[in-house]
Formats: structure tokens, sequence, C-alpha cells
């Protein structure tokens, strides 16, 4: 039905009962009379019978509009543009064979139209409505709704409601309950910074929203639910990564009266769940563990991408005494020589090995030495630091590393922690460069595309230089690893060996991602209040900032633990994508804006008055 009033045509859909999906068009319904709607993503005048294709979520198929047929119909489709949103009443037919088309799901049938109605006309968009874009993020985010109408937009916001639909199924048929926990909340040290609300009926106080919901849902453990999960927004102020946003989702876990292994076998069985449900995959349980030093002694990292192998290996025994000053000097000062091959990259070029080296240094290392091995037995050894090193040096060197003729190795000589860190960022772009970690997922990926692992045994705490004291790795609540119970609650234990002590903490780890992380919590009054201690932090201090969770900690405290899952960073890795803005709705920018809508913005003096605020902008 169309109507007219002051200018303005009114198409609506009375009479124009949607029947049917684009999508959805196949021989099945040959001779069939449907209604469909939707948005034309082209429209094509051939000789005098216009063919249009009508897209809406579930895909596009071909509208035809014959002035034989229906004089109104191909006279309405005249006027008919990109983007417009059409109602259109026709019959299914199926095309002869020379007009198939194999690349479209719906190739094989097309839509005679008897009747096309304009819902809604449409400006040209600033960019085309496809897949294959070419255009700069920051435009696409002014336009995320027209973005949003690209297919690939659509399927990963689409395998985003199947994934939380999967965990929601999952943790229902396994007695868990999903339980909301509070946006307003007080600040907490610790971790990132905080977003701050202003209270109004509180001047000069503020609430805080959660970074996670973690004490609330150790709370919960206290008042007796034993089994919480919650698909749940939080918010760190924070510098952003492909992999990170100012408001995220996570899906948030607790448990009562479990050990470690209960929650690992727990979570394992959500993953493999999840895998099953949204890609069809069978993913091999149980995952390989791998405790936090060998993570870092061999792959360096705590979040080792497993897919291909290139382990780094400690050279420092074979070169404690080597006359190059630069590796012995650094190992007798308390440091390592850690080493990696690249199979068949002797022949690399300067600049190429130098670029390898920029990749060391932006993670500390001093820098990058190199031997490049001969093509063939008997030839010359290449490398700066060839000269330097002895042939019986250069033979076990070669027998550690398991070297073979036109390999080149790679050293990094420092403190371990950072020889680690380089190399194995300069493992990772090895991986890259030869082909070992693949640029996209292929089109039907299987479980091998998938390497999954458990890193366990983190330090529980670390020395921050600036702040000239310990800090949690993880965070205050993370119960220390049952065997080093008795290191945090003597006294008398060193301070400068706290780095020592192990967490009862646990990551689980996706293709070189952090796919989420937990621990088991410490649920005693005398233990908490020394974990405070070793932070820093006073009895006051403890008492003023958590006095809540230590009172609620004498009525009777099951053990318990958890994790929480990254759900954007999920959906990322099992759509294939490269960064979560493409998972999520309506994203901030790296910078943190909104370009859509224009967020963050001024708010009027009003506004500012009513909260007790007055705005002082720094230089």
């Amino acid at each position: 039905m169309t109507t007219h009033h002051e200018g303005l045509t009114v198409a609506t859909l009375e009479g124009m009962k949607r029947t049917h999906g684009c999508g959805e068009m196949g021989l099945g319904l040959v001779g069939r009379e449907v209604v469909l709607c939707g948005w034309v993503q082209r429209r094509r005048d051939l000789g005098g019978v216009i063919f249009i294709d009508l897209r809406d979520r579930s895909g596009i198929v071909q509208v035809v509009c014959d002035p034989q047929v229906s004089p109104a119909a191909f006279a309405a489709a005249e006027g008919v543009r990109s983007e417009y949103v059409l109602a259109v009443r026709g019959t299914v037919k199926e095309r002869p064979p020379a007009q198939v088309n194999p690349n479209l799901p719906t190739g094989r049938v097309e839509v005679h139209a008897a009747e096309v109605r304009v819902l809604s006309p449409a400006k040209t968009p600033p960019f085309y409505i496809q897949d294959d874009l070419d255009v700069s993020e920051d435009l696409r985010l002014r336009y995320r709704y027209l973005d949003l109408r690209r297919p690939i937009m659509q399927k990963g916001l689409i395998l985003r409601h199947r994934v939380a639909k999967a965990v929601r199924d999952y943790f229902d048929a396994h007695g868990f309950l999903e339980i909301e926990t509070p946006f307003l909340t007080r600040s907490t040290p610790e971790g990132a910074r905080d977003y701050l609300v202003p209270s109004r009926v509180s001047p000069g106080k503020f609430y805080a929203l959660p970074q996670s919901p973690q004490l609330f849902k150790q709370l919960l453990q206290v008042a007796g639910f034993e089994k919480y999960f919650q698909i749940v927004r939080c918010f760190r102020d924070e510098d952003l990564r492909a992999d990170r946003q100012p408001e995220f989702t996570q899906i948030d876990v607790e448990m009562s009266f479990v050990t470690r292994e209960d929650v690992l076998e727990v979570m394992e069985g959500l993953v493999a769940h999840v895998f099953r449900e949204t890609l069809g995959i069978e993913i091999p349980r149980p995952f390989p563990r791998i405790p936090w030093r060998e993570a870092m002694e061999k792959y360096g990292s705590d979040k080792p991408d497993l897919r291909f192998g290139l382990e780094l290996v400690d050279l420092s025994d074979l070169l404690r005494n080597s006359e190059f000053k630069v590796f012995s000097g650094t190992i007798g000062a308390g440091g390592v020589v850690k080493a990696l091959r690249a199979p068949g990259c002797g022949g690399f070029s300067r600049k190429e090995i130098s670029e390898l080296e920029e990749v060391a240094k932006t993670y500390k290392a001093k820098g990058l030495a190199w031997l490049a091995l001969p093509p063939a037995e008997g030839g010359e050894v290449r490398g700066p630091v060839a000269k330097f090193l002895r042939p019986e040096e250069l033979g076990a060197i070669r027998e550690r590393m398991g070297a073979a003729p036109g390999d080149l190795i790679l050293f990094v000589a420092d403190q371990w922690e950072v020889a680690c860190t380089a190399l194995g960022q300069v493992r990772l772009e090895l991986g890259r460069r030869l082909g070992l970690i693949p640029a996209a997922l292929p089109e039907r990926p299987t479980a091998a595309d998938f390497k999954l692992v458990w890193v366990v045994d983190f330090p529980l705490l670390e020395y921050d230089p600036e702040e000239k004291r310990w800090v949690a790795v993880h965070h205050p609540f993370t119960s220390p690893h049952p065997e080093d119970v008795a290191k945090v609650m003597d006294p008398s234990f060193p301070r400068e060996r706290l780095g020592e002590i192990r967490a009862n903490a646990y990551d689980l780890v996706l293709n070189g991602v952090e796919l989420g992380g937990g621990s088991i919590r410490i649920h005693q009054r005398p233990l908490q209040e020394r974990m405070f201690e070793l932070l820093g932090f006073t009895p006051e201090e403890a008492r003023a900032k958590f006095g809540f969770l230590l009172e609620a900690f004498e009525y009777g405290t099951p053990p318990h633990g958890g994790i929480a899952f990254g759900l954007d960073r999920w959906v990322m890795l099992l759509a294939g994508r490269s960064t979560i803005r493409d998972v999520i709705a309506f994203p901030k920018t790296a910078r943190a804006t909104d370009l859509m809508v224009d967020a963050p913005s001024e708010v009027t003096e009003e506004q500012l008055r009513e909260l007790s605020i007055r705005v002082e902008v720094r230089e």
C-alpha cells in the first residue's frame, strides 16, 4: 500500500506479508509465489528486462522484472538504485541451464516479480556494500550501520550469537546459574585504570565501572550458589590494541568445592562444545598443559603459538667460557644466551636480518647476533660472531640446535626474561615470513587449524621497578600453588625471592592468543590478608578497600575457583578475523572514540553543576 502526505510518498507492507528470506530460495520452491523483503545489492537493465539482486540477512537472490509479465513491477524497478529497500511479490522459477550462477547458493532459481514496492529509497553509500572492501577503517566505523550490511560482518555477529547460545546451553546443562552483577561499583587498586562515574546524590564521590565481576562472583560462592556464570560487559581505561576495547565482553565463571583439575575439565568441555556447535569441529581432549617457565623457555611467550615449532634453545652452558665477551660476559652477570634456528634461511640478506633485529630490540634486547650456515658441508660459516667462536663451540652449537646446511641461527644474550621474550617475538615474525602462521583460516577449517594449550604455574608475584614493590601477576585474590602456600605465610621468607612463588593459576591459549585466564582463589582471611601485606597494603588500607571481602571470609567460605574468557577474542579467532572490532557491532577506534555517534563528547555546564564537577583540561 502506498500513501501520499504533503509531498512524501510512504510505502507500507500492507498486503505484502514476507514469506521467505532471500537466501532460502531454491528448487524446492519452484512454482511458488513468495514475498521477499531486502536491500538492492545491484540493478541491471538488460534488453528491456531489469534484474535486481535482492539481499537480506539470509543471502541474495535474483529478481526479474519483465514488462511482459508485470508492467507495474517493471515501472517500479526503473527508479530503483543500490541499497533501496524493497518488498517483492513474485513466482520462483528455475533458471535456464546457461544462466545458472554456481557462485550463488540461490543461483539455480530466480524470482519473477509481479509487484515491486519501494519501502525506502537510499542515497549512494560512501562505499560499496561488499566483502572485498578497500576503504579506511575510520570510514567504516563512521558509517557502521552500512558496514554491518556486508555479508562478512553479518556472519561475524551471527557467529557471536551462536557462540553465546552454545555457552549458555552448556552451562545450563551442567548446573550453572547465570547471575547478573552490578555495573556501578567501587574503584579498587591494581590492574588497569577504572572508568569513573560521578554520583549526583553523593557529591564528590564516584562509582567505577567493573573491570571484571571478580569480587562479586567470589561473594556469590560465599552465598552458596556454587556454580555461577555470566556473559558480562566489562570496562578498562587502558591503551588499546587490535584485540582490546575499552568495553568488552567476558564469559565469566566461578565454581565452589573445586580444584584446578575440576575447573580445567569443565572448561575443556565448554570449549569443545562451542567448537562443535558453531564450526562443526571436534576438538581433541585433554588439551596439552605447559608450565609457564617451560613456555617462556621454549617459545619466549606465556601465550605460545603451537601451530609450528622453531623452539628456543638455551646455549648458556656451551658459551660460558666463550672468547666472545658479549656471550660470556652476559652469562657471568647472571644472564643467558638463547638461540633460535631458522631452517633454510641462511641466505637471508643483511636487510632481512636487520628487520629481525629491530623486532628483538623492540622487546628490549640489546641486539641480535647471527650465524648463517653454508648450503653445503665444508663451506664458510657467515656472521659477525663467527670469528669469535672456536670450531668446537661452532660444532656444539650446530649439534644442540639440530642445524642443517643452509640454516640461520639467531642469538639473544640478555637477562633471562628479556632474552626469552625478544627471541620469542623473532620466532613469531619468522613464523609469519616462512608461512608457518597462516594469514587466514581456510574456508572449511578443521581441528588441525586450532591449537589449544593450558599454561599453568605462573608466578604469583612480580617486582615492579617503577613502583618499587611486588604486584600480583594475575590479581590479589589468586591463591598460591598448594606447594607454595607455606612460603607465602612464612614471614622469614626472603622478599627478594617472592618471584619464585607459583600461583594456582591457568590461562587457555588458542593459536598464540590468550583465550581466557583464571585461578583457584584465596578463601581464607589470614592468607588474603598476608597477600595484601606482600603487595604493600597496610592493614588499614586493606580493610578500607576490601573489608567487605575479608569479613565475608569469616562466615564460612568454600574453596572456589574460576576463569574468564574473552568472548570478543574467541569469536574473532573462530571467524578468522584479525581484530575484535570486526566481531563487535559498534566498537570504538584505537583512540577509544565512537566516530558514528561522536563519543566521547562534551556535556553542558548544567550537567556538570548537578554533579558538583568542574572541568580543567590539561595540555
